[in-house]
């Protein structure tokens, strides 16, 4: 019994020295692991992509990468910028550009491709850059009043907009460079990085410089999240995800019960209320257009545009022209959602209105003669009872209904009732076309039986 004791004993202490030397070695192979890997990043170039406006999500998208790329030790960092501007607050831009002035590794910004932009803070992001870059046909300016240490009063003031090889001959930016790799090697020039080039000779015979193999250039932009939360903070995205919010939610209003069309409006109301946060907006304009749908609401309740479609539509131009302070729209933009919502709320809507009320789940003919009670005087208009649902009601001018009587229902006009007194009033629809062809029969009956004679 002793003996296997010791034996299982011997046996536990060879099993933990084995683990304590798999242990060990596994820690050295991930330090050296570690450290190979820290040896290559030493020969990476961080290029990340910069588009729409610098809100939040982008502004601490580009802290990141840049706090990333110096924990590395990259050979250098690379914005490319096509930014009109900025849609955070101003301490926040502000201390992204100390950060990137501060930065402990070389920071380059490129204005590319062809046709971009950089304007107001983004062209301050190029300002603060240690090397900077533009496309031909790319533009840069506008930079606008932020007030940043970094930045001269002469740069804060310029308000006009360079383009290509002027920009460079201001001193905005330090070199024109067609493509991201004439950057990187205009780079070197200069002595920003270490040397990342080598010659290749072509087909030709003619030698050209690329980026060396050992260098590796990697490319880094939002992830799909965060792309998505950018792309509503737009102007144009977060306006249009607004209309189309509170057009779905009038049209599920309007059909009865949460649907698709309440739950497609809740959403898109969440991201436009996320993106109209972010951006600087007007609330009155925004109450204008709210107030707008209201009043739309008004006149598809009686089934016909009049007075309160005017306003909405006074109101939904005026609010849509003034919602922005500081960001602009296009007219493309403008003209679109302000026509196709007027063409869904006037023409769409009353058709899919009388889709879902003409369908056999509700039924108009067999509404027709029944009895509702008045839960408002009709004179002439008001609102009926019927089957503990609320219904919008018209009568007869010489027939008004007082509160709490009893009404007959004679026909339906869109979603607006017409109802009579239940005594007094007119014969039900129903009675008066049966009883036509009856009288009619009973006519010709009589216009077909002889005269009788004089005298019988």
């Amino acid at each position: 019994m002793d003996e296997a004791l010791i034996n299982l004993s011997r046996v536990f202490r060879t099993s933990a020295a084995l683990l304590v030397a798999l242990f060990v070695f596994v820690t050295i192979g991930a330090s050296a692991a570690a450290a190979h890997t820290g040896h290559e990043h030493s020969r990476v170039i961080k290029i990340i992509e910069v588009s729409g406006l610098l809100d939040p999500v982008e502004i601490d998208y580009i802290d990141a990468q840049l706090q990333d790329a110096q924990r590395n030790w990259a050979l250098a960092i690379v914005f490319q910028i096509n930014s009109p501007g900025a849609a955070a607050d101003e301490d926040k831009i502000v201390e992204l550009l100390e950060n990137i002035d501060g930065a402990l590794i070389p920071v380059g910004v490129w204005i590319g491709q062809s046709g971009a932009t950089a304007k107001g803070a983004a062209a301050h992001l190029v300002a603060v850059a240690d090397y900077s870059g533009i496309a031909p046909g790319s533009r840069i300016g506008q930079f606008g009043d932020l007030s940043n240490p970094q930045i001269s009063e002469i740069e804060a003031g310029r308000d006009r907009l360079e383009r290509g090889q002027n920009a460079v001959d201001a001193g905005w930016v330090d070199v024109m460079a067609p493509t991201l790799g004439d950057f990187l090697l205009a780079m070197e020039d200069i002595g920003m990085v270490e040397e990342i080039s080598t010659e290749v000779e072509q087909a030709d015979g003619l030698v050209r410089r690329a980026i060396a193999d050992d260098v590796s250039v990697t490319f880094s932009k939002l992830s799909l999240l965060d792309q998505l939360f950018h792309t509503v903070a737009s102007p144009a995205v977060a306006y249009l995800l607004l209309l189309v919010g509170l057009s779905m939610l009038l049209l599920d209003f309007f059909t009865g019960g949460i649907g698709v069309a309440g739950g497609v409006g809740a959403g898109c109301l969440l991201l436009a209320c996320y993106g109209l946060g972010v951006l600087d907006i007007r609330p009155w304009a925004l109450i204008a257009l709210v107030i707008s749908m209201a009043a739309f609401g008004v006149d598809l309740q009686t089934g016909v545009p009049r007075f309160w479609t005017i306003i909405g539509s006074v109101l939904l131009v005026l609010g849509s022209l003034r919602l922005f302070v500081s960001h602009s729209m296009s007219w493309l933009t403008l003209t679109g959602g302000i026509v196709l919502t007027l063409a869904f709320v006037l023409s769409g809507m009353p058709a899919l209105i009388r889709t879902r009320y003409g369908t056999s789940t509700l039924g108009r003919d067999w509404m027709i003669g029944e009895m509702a009670v008045a839960a408002t005087e009709l004179a002439p208009e008001g609102t009926v009872l019927f089957q503990n649902a609320q219904w919008r009601a018209k009568v007869n001018r010489l027939t008004p209904i007082k509160e709490g009587e009893a009404a007959r229902i004679v026909g339906l006009e869109g979603l607006v009732l017409e109802v009579e007194p239940e005594e007094g009033g007119a014969v039900d629809y129903r009675e008066m076309r049966q009883r036509q062809p009856d009288a009619s029969s009973s006519e010709e009956s009589d216009a077909s039986e002889p005269l009788p004679e004089q005298g019988s």
